[in-house]
């Protein structure tokens, strides 16, 4: 049988490896190029499932780390520069975040739809050709984007070099504490939620409740939830600006909020597993398992638009692989503990890591200095 946790883990190994110097080249070598080549490796990738081969699907989860780099920091970068180049309102970009996290859970669930007519139709392998021919559409619209860069035009007429870009990229996270708070609250909420995707089936599967577990059912419940929270950031934000009776931290307290309402859905399974009977809890970790993604539905367009606030746009690509690392680092340790420890305690080490990045956030929130930066 092929090791699933192998192939996760590997992926995971693989993003945080390439992570530190792909941002790097994405800044220096142009968003829209990292852009086709994610799309490239994707289409790869999925024909690498074709084969059954150990060693091949290791190669295509090898990639697929490389690939998930790209795809957490290329287009987010293209698209905040571009933004910002076209003249837009920065009170835009909020909106933009909103859309993208509500359009992520809806097409989650046509997407989940469309796999199982696939897999009826052409067995387990559909719904990674459906994967490749979806990709080839996302090239061919890539292909019509223009090219941004994170330099400046006076440092590309200097001939700046793949290694300042790189050197400039971590002395920013050094010097700055924000660039360096932001980053570490990604890497914790992201890590936290990756180590719970790695675990909900089995949790559930585990509890046996009387006619076994939908699973199709609760995975499209979650992605309404993502959707849910993706409709709500807007609201909320507005909401906690017109209580602070100011909009510069509204979006810094809705981070805040978001992580701590995370952390307390993730307490539910560690303290139900722990202290009760595993069939009179399954109700209540369904519950705690949408709440969640709700929270990442929120937080998502929340983490977005503190990204473009505090990171310059010159290094976001470089910025947000940077902190792919220590991310990656949570994700590995934290599916390590799945087969060393109960599942109760990895629930509160979850909880704990969304607890730390609310609490981080905060500081950001009661920091005074001004965030915003020149567009580079």
């Amino acid at each position: 049988d092929v090791n699933i946790s192998a192939l996760f883990l590997t992926g995971f190994l693989s993003g945080a490896i390439f992570a530190p110097f792909l941002g790097s080249l994405v800044d220096k070598f142009g968003r829209k190029r990292s852009c086709i080549v994610y799309c490239v490796l994707e289409i790869i990738i999925n024909w690498l499932e074709h084969y059954s081969s150990f060693e091949i699907l290791l190669l295509g989860r090898v990639l697929g780390g490389i690939s998930t780099n790209l795809l957490f920091s290329a287009f987010e970068s293209w698209m905040a520069t571009e933004h910002r180049k076209k003249g837009f309102p920065d009170e835009w970009m909020a909106r933009t975040y909103s859309e993208c996290s509500i359009g992520n859970g809806a097409t989650a669930i046509l997407a989940g739809v469309i796999a199982q007519v696939l897999e009826d139709w052409r067995g387990h392998i559909g719904p990674f050709q459906g994967a490749i021919a979806l990709t080839m559409l996302a090239l061919l619209l890539i292909l019509r984007w223009d090219e941004n860069y994170g330099e400046t035009k006076d440092a590309k007429e200097e001939g700046s070099s793949l290694y300042r870009q790189f050197t400039d990229g971590w002395k920013l996270v050094a010097s700055d504490s924000r660039v360096f708070r932001i980053g570490l609250v990604q890497a914790l909420s992201e890590g936290g939620v990756y180590t719970f995707v790695f675990m909900w089936v089995p949790t559930l599967l585990g509890m046996n409740p009387p006619g076994g577990v939908p699973t199709g059912c609760v995975f499209s419940a979650m992605m309404m939830a993502i959707t849910i929270g993706g409709i709500v950031f807007q609201p909320l934000e507005h909401f906690i600006g017109t209580a602070l009776k100011t909009k510069a931290k509204a979006t810094d307290w809705s981070a805040v909020f978001s992580y701590i309402m995370a952390s307390l859905s993730m307490s539910v399974p560690a303290l139900c597993l722990c202290c009760s009977p595993a069939e009179t809890c399954f109700d209540k970790i369904l519950l705690s398992f949408i709440v969640i993604e709700f929270c990442v539905g929120l937080s998502s367009p929340i983490g977005g638009v503190l990204r473009s606030k505090y990171v310059p746009d010159a290094y976001q690509g470089a910025i947000m692989n940077i902190f792919r690392l220590p991310l990656n680092a949570v994700v590995v340790s934290g599916t390590h503990a799945t087969d060393v420890l109960p599942q109760y305690q990895v629930y509160g080490i979850v909880s704990i890591l969304f607890l730390t990045a609310a609490a981080i956030q905060a500081t950001l929130a009661i920091d005074n200095r001004d965030a915003r930066k020149k567009v580079e």
